[in-house]
């Protein structure tokens, strides 16, 4: 590579999310803190407990007399930003969770692998790039004779070492070469889980990619909409969808996994694993089940994404993401056309409002509680209004009261009893014009009848069928008075 293709190259990697973590002044507390959260135990985290646990440790380096000012959800949304962490919302969880991004991972291997290397050439090592060369020989060969020269070699081969195990010569390999290839399968599996975390951003990738075609296609029918609608899964037919595919099937293959099982039974139960971390032992006792996870997840993604494509075609939503990428161009065509006759300072008779609304993440939303308004006691009903006396005049100037008929109740009444209050009149009359009825018994009353100290509760329906209610004066009349209303 010539060099300014290359510095080209490396001037473009610098700006990626890789790069810029590793050459971050704060690169080594960033990288820290994600592999100790996301890395080494757990590969994602709700976001409550990301909040909390990045908290903890800003704290405790600010306690040491680091300089972060900012609070844990600030620095995480700038991660965010920067590519260091992808946000995901599950399928039927509370909460968004975070894990780290592609570029993260890489960053950490790289930096781990500093920190503790490899050794310079190991035996392993090269007995693995032997038998693959060897092996990628003998599967490309077409000549038949060759090959059946080699079987037959093989099975000689075989032969003799049986009869050596039978005589009980039989080659053990030492407990330092055995923890040298054991490091070197872990760092394989681990090495695996990477090539997960990339397969899983080609896909989304390609998943992009299919949009953008489908938006930019300005013709009815183009080449995806007829494989779509053809039934073809795009995302499944190409070469990433194949290549894990392939994958997925041998690593879910009964008689694969029986084996792999077996062969890790095995080997954890030989002398040399004691030797081994406590982290490497764990390891390999989680591998298998560590693989499924990460490539159920790639394939659920891989799924996903197949099937939210056909929705989105088969839905016509194309069509309207369609007509909304035309009004963009047409604007942005519209503003090239007017930009000779518009100069960039003058000003516009135009005002744009712009929005008020605030766009914050789903985990900093409270949610209401209705016990934080509640009344301490409770709701009670209230107490009826009180009618002043003194009003009464003005209602009835006011209104057309029928005082006749409420003259006949009152007498009506008195011809059973001596006396009778108002609200004794009105349980055997009920006030025909609501209110109206009250006030001109009150007004009756307060010239032909005599008032106590006391209130009394009255009620009425008012036009509108609600029932309502008031206090007023206790005011009787009697027998005795009634000659005076002629």
């Amino acid at each position: 590579m010539k060099a300014d293709k290359a510095i080209a190259t490396y001037r473009r990697m610098r700006s990626q999310p890789l790069w810029r973590l590793l050459a971050a002044d704060n690169g080594p507390t960033v990288i820290g803190l994600l592999q100790s959260h996301l890395f080494e135990n757990e590969r994602s985290l709700p976001a409550s407990i990301m909040f909390e646990r990045i908290r903890r440790d800003l704290e405790a380096l600010r306690a040491q007399g680091e300089d972060f000012p900012q609070t844990a959800q600030a620095y995480i949304a700038n991660w965010l930003a920067d590519g260091f962490l992808e946000r995901r919302f599950p399928a039927g969880a509370a909460e968004e969770e975070y894990e780290l991004s592609t570029a993260a991972v890489e960053a950490i291997r790289f930096v781990s692998s500093m920190a503790q290397p490899h050794s310079a050439a190991t035996e392993s090592r090269l007995a693995l790039v032997i038998q693959a060369l060897v092996k990628l020989a003998e599967d490309t060969d077409t000549d038949k004779f060759r090959r059946i020269d080699r079987l037959m070699a093989e099975r000689t081969r075989i032969d003799k070492e049986i009869d050596a195990i039978q005589k009980g010569q039989m080659r053990v390999l030492p407990h330092t070469t055995a923890l040298e290839r054991t490091r070197e399968i872990i760092s394989l599996v681990d090495d695996l889980t990477g090539d997960f975390r990339r397969v899983r951003d080609q896909f989304d990738q390609l998943n992009r990619n299919l949009r953008e075609r489908l938006m930019d296609d300005e013709g009815s029918r183009g080449e995806v909409l007829d494989s779509l609608f053809a039934g073809i899964d795009l995302i499944a037919e190409s070469d990433a969808g194949r290549t894990f595919s392939a994958f997925w099937r041998l690593l879910t293959d009964p008689e694969q996994s029986a084996t792999l099982d077996q062969a890790l039974d095995s080997v954890m139960s030989r002398q040399f694993v004691a030797q081994l971390d406590a982290k490497d032992r764990r390891f390999l006792l989680r591998m298998m089940r560590s693989l499924l996870e990460q490539g159920g997840a790639v394939h659920e993604v891989l799924q996903t994404f197949a099937r939210s494509l056909k929705h989105f075609v088969q839905s016509r939503e194309y069509l309207e993401q369609r007509r909304l990428n035309q009004l963009l161009k047409d604007a942005q065509r519209a503003a090239l056309a007017l930009k000779d006759e518009v100069r960039a300072t003058e000003a516009l008779q135009y005002t744009l409002t712009l929005t008020s609304s605030r766009i914050r993440s789903l985990s900093q939303w409270v949610l209401f509680d209705p016990s934080l308004r509640a009344l301490p006691d409770g709701m009670h009903d209230g107490d009826a209004p009180s009618i002043d006396l003194e009003l009464i005049g003005e209602l009835v100037a006011q209104s057309e009261i029928d005082f006749r008929t409420l003259r006949a109740n009152v007498r009506e009444v008195l011809e059973h009893r001596s006396q009778a209050s108002i609200g004794e009149v009105l349980e055997q009359h009920p006030a025909v014009q609501g209110l109206g009825s009250v006030v001109g018994l009150l007004a009756l009353g307060s010239r032909h009848g005599h008032r106590s100290e006391s209130q009394e509760t009255v009620s009425w329906i008012g036009d509108d069928a609600q029932q309502r209610s008031a206090r007023i004066p206790k005011v009787f009349f009697s027998q005795d008075r009634i000659n005076e209303w002629d």
